[in-house]
């Protein structure tokens, strides 16, 4: 029995000597950051941003704990601070979802779905095709309706048939993206996107507006051009907001529409900011995520990150242009992506496209910030990140080949990478 003790210990030795692990989320300040070097007004208008952000709404904006109005009559959250909260505001899914209680919140009878857990991410439905009709449809499907809340007296409408939509194999899931270095991003030139995608060996191009063709860059297909349409989307979207970039309800049933629309808009005549355009100065000068200390093995890391391929799509830095925001203007921005979508092959296709991306393309993820999340990939399937890796090779992948760079090396090395991506 003793030898058997002594064995068993001797194999446990060897096999964690011939394996990776993911070291974890590490620990980092819960305290959103602005931008250095921002003027007094522009801090102003990042911490009055910041208190719209964490505004929370309800249908008349006077149930208790409420500070914000126009919930519903769909919606996946009743916050931004309550999708974006991970290590802090402006990040992204916390570990604890808050879908779980906002879903029975004021009396309302919501059924929670099956792949919304309570220690799993938040999580976004979109179908592929419009149920019944056999036509695409692409659209976020919320989770959740103002049906039985007591601010909603009079709205009777259904959610959608989630479990339906899951056998069939048209529900698509998404979490949240977070948003730090947001007005960087936003300020990245054309050209500093367009030379370093003309450099690339491995695929991938740039989406563009349909209306004016320039480049965007928010959101998992790189959809949304600008923080005012991504916030105003945002809003309208998860939360049910009527604002003054979507100014329609999206459920207009009869005694749905409970307030005038729209909800949230510019007071004329005053100075005064909507709650849109304070969100989006609040994400437009929230500052880059802090990386964590380096080591020896988290610069052979990322050495060995550039060496397989990796900073291929995950390009280290871009540039921005001229701003009248100095703390913005013709900066080097080290996010870790090219901002441009790339076909990540069959297993990650969702079927949906959004301007030029299609069903199996992906924005390259900006890796800013990755030292401190939970939940990866566009759906949040893995914790893992070693799995989130793998999870870019599939048939068709622009990623495979990189994928197989990373397999073939010692596991001294690849722990080196990981140790680099949690630095980050």
């Amino acid at each position: 029995m003793r030898l058997q003790i002594v064995v068993l210990l001797g194999l446990a030795a060897a096999l964690s000597l011939t394996a990776q692990i993911d070291p974890g989320p590490r620990a980092g300040s819960a305290d959103p950051r602005p931008l250095p070097g921002l003027s007094a007004a522009e801090l102003a208008s990042f911490q009055q941003g910041l208190a719209r952000f964490r505004e929370v709404a309800s249908v008349s904006g006077t149930e208790p704990g409420a500070t914000g109005v126009g919930l519903g009559p769909r919606f996946n959250l009743n916050s931004c601070a309550g999708c974006h909260a991970q290590p802090s505001v402006g990040g992204t899914s916390p570990r604890e979802n808050p879908q779980i209680a906002v879903a029975k919140e004021y009396g309302a009878g919501n059924t929670i779905p099956a792949f919304v857990k309570p220690d799993g991410p938040v999580r976004v439905v979109r179908f592929s095709q419009a149920p019944g009709r056999g036509r695409p449809d692409g659209g976020v499907h919320d989770l959740f309706v103002v049906t039985g809340r007591k601010d909603a007296a009079g709205c009777n409408i259904a959610q959608p048939n989630f479990d339906l939509a899951v056998s069939q194999r048209n529900a698509f899931f998404r979490i949240p993206t977070p948003v730090y270095g947001a007005g960087l991003i936003e300020a990245i030139t054309e050209a500093s996107i367009m030379t370093n995608l003309r450099q690339l060996r491995i695929g991938g191009h740039e989406n563009r507006s349909q209306n004016d063709g320039t480049i965007t860059r928010f959101g998992w297909k790189a959809q949304d051009k600008s923080l005012v349409s991504f916030a105003g989307e945002a809003m309208n979207v998860e939360e049910g907001v009527t604002n003054d970039q979507f100014p329609q309800e999206r459920e207009d049933t009869p005694g749905c529409v409970l307030n005038p629309t729209p909800e949230d808009h510019v007071t004329r005549g005053t100075s005064a900011m909507s709650r849109l355009d304070a969100v989006a100065e609040f994400m437009r000068f929230l500052a880059p995520p802090e990386p964590g200390p380096s080591n020896e093995s988290t610069e052979r890391g990322r050495q060995a990150f550039a060496r397989i391929g990796c900073a291929t799509c995950h390009t280290p830095s871009l540039q921005t242009g001229k701003s009248e925001v100095a703390a913005l203007s013709e900066k080097s921005v080290p996010l870790y992506s090219d901002l441009a979508v790339h076909n990540m092959g069959s297993g990650l296709e969702d079927f949906i496209d959004q301007g030029q991306a299609r069903g199996r393309d992906w924005r390259t993820a900006p890796l800013w910030g990755l030292g401190q999340r939970i939940y990866f990939m566009h759906d949040g399937r893995t914790k893992d990140l070693i799995q989130a890796i793998r999870e870019h090779d599939s048939p068709g992948s622009d990623g495979t080949r990189v994928v197989t760079a990373f397999e073939a090396l010692t596991v001294n090395e690849k722990q080196d990478i990981l140790n680099f991506l949690r630095s980050l």
